[in-house]
């Protein structure tokens, strides 16, 4: 029988409604209790509250740091774990764990709900019930995943798309690992194999990572404030398609002066599918000669958080981050 961790981190799956009829996180209890069919899942289920329960809109790398040593603590004493989290930044908490637990080899699922365990429409018990089903299945998926609505996505490759609709999660870039129907069903090309290698818990954030979106009518001057903000390291910038900026001399400057201050700049596109092809078209062609990185298909979440794991592992290794944001580290980009 396996043995499954549930770790509640606050969000809405746990919430109820103050006095000002508005949603804010409580002690989840024991979780079999609130939810009985678990039971029947031929597992062992403990369960870990957080002592300061969050609203997820109030994640920090800090709380990164210490969902990542709860699970180190608890790594050997259980199969599988699986995180109770507010939905707003579960994409974001998902991508900065899969860099942080290096050579996984037991699933670590993410899930949340649109509606409260309490509320009588509640996707809740069918998440959690479901995310508990695949973490002490007989198929192993040595990955830091979400599931949501019926399907189980890899957690660097996933981001929030809707706000009110219980299909609140996508992955337009990457397959879903399960599809949960009448059955499971696994998409085994697309999951991870387990490493030989033993679990390495990297617990340095660096946050000082900057994120631009472009917009029609932005201005050198306006960059230049984001980039001279004090200790800035490197700039998510999301551009246009296929990685496209406009052309305009002082816009392009400040890009060039922030590079050459060794700022790093990461292309990203602000579309949800599709990646970065810098120099497929005139308007990308000089972001690339000026020695902007190409982020090709990962996501926006994934991107910045990779940055706070680089900075922290290799701080002051400028070319070793660059060289290293180009690779597939943990499943969360195609190959340029």
């Amino acid at each position: 029988m396996k043995k499954i961790l549930v770790i509640y981190t606050g969000g809405t799956i746990g919430m109820i409604k103050d006095s000002s009829n508005s949603l804010k996180p409580v002690n989840f209890g024991k979780i079999t209790e609130r939810v009985p069919e678990l039971k029947h899942i031929n597992c062992s289920i403990s369960h870990y509250t957080f002592k300061k329960l969050i609203d997820s809109s109030n994640v920090t790398p800090e709380f990164y740091i210490e969902l990542a040593e709860t699970i180190e603590k608890n790594y050997k004493s259980y199969d599988g774990f699986i995180i109770l989290h507010g939905t707003d930044t579960m994409a974001y908490s998902a991508s900065a764990l899969s860099f942080m637990l290096e050579n996984l080899n037991k699933p670590v699922i993410f899930t949340g709900s649109q509606l409260p365990l309490g509320a009588i429409r509640t996707d809740a018990k069918h998440n959690l019930i479901t995310a508990v089903e695949i973490a002490a299945g007989d198929v192993i998926i040595p990955e830091v995943c979400i599931y949501f609505n019926d399907q189980l996505f890899r957690g660097n490759r996933a981001e929030k798309f809707s706000s009110s609709q219980f299909d609140a999660f996508q992955s337009l870039n990457y397959p879903t690992l399960v599809e949960a129907g009448t059955s499971l069903q696994y998409n085994h090309k697309f999951i991870s194999k387990k490493s030989s290698k033993k679990l390495i818990v990297h617990k340095k954030l660096n946050p000082n990572i900057g994120l631009v979106r472009i917009f029609p009518g932005i201005t050198g001057n306006w960059l230049e404030h984001i980039f001279s903000v004090e200790g800035l390291k490197a700039v998510v910038l999301e551009t246009y398609g296929s990685g496209n900026a406009p052309t305009a001399d002082p816009f392009l400057k400040t890009l060039k002066s922030a590079i050459d201050k060794g700022i790093i700049i990461l292309n990203v596109s602000q579309c949800a599918g599709g990646k970065v092809e810098q120099g497929k078209y005139e308007t990308s062609k000089r972001l690339k000669q000026m020695g902007i990185i190409s982020g090709s298909d990962i996501t926006t979440e994934a991107a910045l958080t990779k940055l706070m794991y680089l900075f922290g592992r290799y701080p002051n290794q400028k070319k070793k981050i660059e060289a290293e944001l180009v690779k597939d580290l943990r499943g969360e980009m195609s190959k340029n």
